[in-house]
């Protein structure tokens, strides 16, 4: 039941700011900048200026802390979640991590050992290259008796820091209104990329 509910309001917090951010007028080109979010204990490129929400979401009678960036370019919507677990909330890390990733992946009916997936770098607090798999994801979705196609590039990071439990990122570039595009052609290519590869903790 509260996994479930967990479930549910991660999948509302993605939609709510998804509506946030549509009606946002935005630049066609891109600004990259690098955005800090040291009380998140990261880095990285956006394109834009991202917006911020907050929340707690229930899991197992603990109420976890979820920080959701965010920044919209035409239809291409890129976003950090970050859920940090700390004290006994450690122990939930597998399950927690274990549910985002069926949130998304079921999404495009694929799993972790089907999907469409490829290895990029991070750095780590210690600026260590890190690997990470990234999953390139076709979406359809029903939008008024029509179906849209979408294109998804995700990317999971879960990260241990001393005396401050665990943090769990997660990187996605959503583009919401696509053709017959490969997701992987397109999502790996600069427009993309650097969101991903410029990701450093601290």
């Amino acid at each position: 039941m509260r996994q479930g509910l967990f479930r549910a309001k991660f999948a509302q917090a993605l939609c709510l700011i998804a509506l946030a951010l549509g009606v946002v007028a935005c630049s066609p080109s891109l600004n990259w900048r690098t955005v800090q979010a040291p009380e998140e204990g990261y880095s990285t490129l956006f394109p834009a200026k991202p917006d911020k929400l907050e929340r707690n979401l229930p899991f197992q009678d603990q109420e976890i802390h979820q920080v959701l960036q965010a920044a919209k370019i035409d239809d291409d919507i890129y976003s950090v979640s970050s859920i940090h677990l700390v004290g006994k909330q450690v122990e939930f890390l597998p399950k927690i991590l274990k549910q985002l990733q069926l949130n998304v992946l079921s999404r495009a009916g694929v799993n972790l050992q089907n999907a469409l997936t490829q290895e990029t770098f991070y750095r780590n607090a210690n600026q260590q290259r890190m690997v990470a798999k990234n999953y390139f994801l076709e979406i359809l979705v029903s939008e008024k008796n029509n179906s849209a196609h979408q294109l998804m590039r995700v990317m999971w990071v879960a990260s241990t820091v001393e005396n401050d439990g665990v943090w769990i990122y997660q990187l996605t570039v959503l583009r919401t209104r696509a053709s017959n595009e490969d997701a992987k052609t397109i999502l790996t290519n600069e427009t993309f990329s650097p969101f991903f590869e410029e990701l450093k903790l601290y």
